[in-house]
């Protein structure tokens, strides 16, 4: 199995709009969110996801500053990661790159995959991060990944703490 984690050019970008929709699924039960009266996992009236789409416009706009990234295994689409740094990071300015997305398809989970991408990760883009996650029972699954995963590609070195994100309300809040 190889696993790449590859910076998703504007080219490639109908393949993140393509898995994103599955990513805001797997967070309604998370969040408890349902969709919107069109279907759609929005709080406003957006009607398609074609609109919807237009809203990660900016990850395209800002390069250098933000960095949408695909995991691939064995050269198929199985998640993404989204990167950003100041100044869009809801966080104090101490920290290099915020971990704003991470999403792994369901088929992929449990096999090590997220790990392998987090390390090339943090090879890739080697500094201060932070990362926030809903803090709730309802995200257990996540929280284990983060723990774990954080654990082995730090040796042991980050922290975890409630904070309180200006949008989302009270996070989990990992540092490394």
């Amino acid at each position: 199995m190889n696993v790449e984690l590859q910076l998703c050019g504007i080219g490639d970008k109908f393949i993140i709009n393509n898995i994103y929709p599955l990513y805001l699924y797997d967070l309604s039960e998370i969040w408890e969110r349902d969709t919107n009266r069109y279907g759609v996992f929005e709080d406003d009236d957006t009607r398609t996801l074609a609109e919807q789409i237009q809203v990660f416009d900016v990850w395209w706009e800002h390069p250098g500053v933000l960095f949408p990234y695909l995991i691939k295994v064995d050269d198929l689409p199985a998640g993404l990661i989204f990167v950003a740094t100041p100044p869009y990071t809801p966080c104090p300015s101490y920290i290099d790159y915020y971990l704003n997305e991470f999403f792994l398809m369901r088929k992929y989970r449990g096999k090590g995959i997220g790990e392998i991408a987090m390390r090339q990760l943090l090879d890739m883009m080697p500094g201060r991060w932070e990362l926030q996650t809903n803090p709730t029972a309802r995200n257990e699954r996540a929280i284990k990944f983060y723990r774990k995963t954080l654990h082995a590609c730090t040796n042991g070195e980050y922290t975890e703490e409630l904070g309180r994100h200006p949008e989302q309300g009270e996070m989990l809040v990992f540092r490394f």
